[in-house]
């Protein structure tokens, strides 16, 4: 394995380049791991509800920690609310 050279950054007392964030909007899409519904909640539990800790479909009944996520842009969350036909308030 060969030397770790210095960013240039450093040897020229430069402050370290930001990264460059989206600047778009994003929209994350939860979805059964089992049926791919995205029809699933968040399932309260322990003393008056205080404790998150499990997700389950509305559709197939699956409970579970292991939801999947989708990141969308704005476009994309758009076609889906049309695809699925949506009201867009």
């Amino acid at each position: 394995m060969g030397k770790l050279s210095t960013p240039d950054w450093i040897l020229k007392g430069k402050e370290k380049p930001k990264e460059k964030k989206s600047k778009e909007k994003t929209f994350n899409l939860r979805r059964c791991p089992k049926c791919s519904s995205d029809n699933v909640g968040i399932v309260l539990t322990g003393e008056e509800g205080k404790s998150a800790r499990e997700w389950e479909c509305k559709k197939c009944k699956w409970h579970g920690k292991n939801i999947g996520e989708e990141e969308l842009t704005e476009d994309e969350f758009m076609k889906y609310l049309d695809d699925k036909e949506e009201p867009v308030a």
